[in-house]
């Protein structure tokens, strides 16, 4: 089912609720693409990780919703390698920005002990806490 109108504005029923929460960019980027992946792929779940796979290069997930990344580029290794990457991914979580851009993000999510971590700790960190706040916004909608 295509995720943008004629006008090619996205199609807010259609959008995952991460992505309705975030700004016009990124619900455009993730529409667009998922409407070109499905006709070259169908309609479905290959559709849907091309398109997250996209917004990944421009965004990164910072509680319930994506916001703009200072860099484009892949947001970790299993992003950069390709979607047959044995590696994990990081759930919109840019593994590939520095510790001190790590910490901020984390500071903004109020991580609990952030000043200690190193840079993969904060990444878990963030990945929780995005998952939380994630939970927490489908429960009160």
């Amino acid at each position: 089912m295509p995720k943008t109108k004629k006008d090619g504005t996205p199609k807010q029923d259609e959008l995952p609720s991460t992505i309705a929460r975030s700004g016009k960019k990124a619900q455009r980027t993730f529409a667009k693409t998922y409407d070109s992946a499905a006709e070259s792929y169908g309609d479905g779940e290959r559709a849907a990780r091309t398109a997250f796979s996209s917004l990944k290069h421009t965004h990164e997930k910072v509680g319930d919703h994506w916001e703009p990344k200072d860099s484009f580029g892949p947001s970790d290794d299993h992003a950069a390698e390709g979607r047959t990457s044995p590696k994990p991914t990081e759930e919109g979580v840019d593994a590939n920005a520095s510790k001190q851009h790590l910490y901020d993000v984390a500071k903004q999510l109020d991580v609990p002990g952030r000043s200690r971590m190193n840079k993969g700790e904060l990444v878990e960190a963030i990945k929780k806490a995005n998952r939380k706040a994630t939970a927490e916004a489908r429960s009160s909608s």
